[in-house]
């Protein structure tokens, strides 16, 4: 498959990792739909690309309400091919926080959007996928979780966001070997350091400590930079079953 030819649907595509896709895809002619709860920004990002570019309000959490979302956006592009999920939260806190043990509650929300979230699109898209007329190789679509270095070297505070992300990570290998019936591919990709809108509001001194991290390049990954290795994975239908991570060497300290 090629970008040209992607009919996708980004979660959490209003904004950071999940916009840059967008803007790939549409830069490249394809079509693409926004899945997300920032309805202003969402509609904005959709207007200001064009023709090819819709936003539909969707909170994952909701299955009757991911389902609906996930069909408005078939109908609308024509089908779907792509699916990259980038919707989700931070659910940052320690167990045993000054103020008291975690609320379970916290735990629960964070583990709602990350992980359920991303299992509730993949089903409600590959209930669809699974219909497409066949191409290279039977190839019919494309799933896509966003992990994170989290998944691997979680930090103290991290405890719900690094359970969620290694959760998404670890759902790859079962439903790329479930969907390969279908033609249907997994994949997932571990960010590291990426500025996003939550980074850009930083401190400088923050970023250039936190930049300073990374291996090489030393700075923070650019939005872009995620969406061009969708790209590759979209194109490649070698790539399948398996999580890349994204983060220029960083291995994560305790904190």
């Amino acid at each position: 498959m090629k970008l040209s030819d992607a009919k996708a649907i980004v979660t959490g595509g209003a904004s950071g990792l999940g916009l840059a896709v967008i803007e790939s895809v549409i830069a490249a002619g394809g079509r693409a739909t926004i899945l997300d709860v920032q309805d202003a920004p969402g509609q904005a990002a959709a207007t200001r690309l064009g023709a090819n570019a819709a936003f539909v309000h969707c909170d994952v959490t909701s299955e009757s309400e991911t389902k609906s979302a996930v069909v408005s956006a078939h109908q609308r592009m024509g089908g779907l091919n792509l699916l990259v999920n980038c919707a989700g939260v931070i659910g940052a806190g320690r167990m045993l926080g000054r103020e008291g043990p975690m609320p379970g509650e916290v735990f629960i929300k964070t583990i709602h959007i990350n992980l359920i979230g991303t299992f509730l699109v993949d089903k409600a898209a590959a209930a669809l996928m699974q219909a497409n007329a066949p191409g290279a190789d039977g190839e019919r679509g494309l799933l896509i979780h966003t992990s994170s270095v989290a998944a691997f070297e979680g930090q103290i505070g991290q405890v719900a966001y690094s359970a969620t992300k290694a959760g998404v990570m670890g759902m790859v290998l079962p439903l790329a070997r479930e969907l390969a019936q279908f033609g249907i591919r997994v994949m997932a990709i571990a960010p590291g350091i990426f500025m996003t809108p939550m980074a850009s509001g930083m401190k400088p001194d923050l970023q250039q400590s936190l930049a300073s991290q990374v291996p090489f390049p030393s700075r923070f990954g650019k939005p872009e930079e995620y969406a061009q290795l969708v790209a590759a994975i979209f194109e490649n239908r070698m790539l399948n079953g398996e999580t890349i991570r994204l983060d220029g060497a960083i291995r994560m300290q305790p904190k």
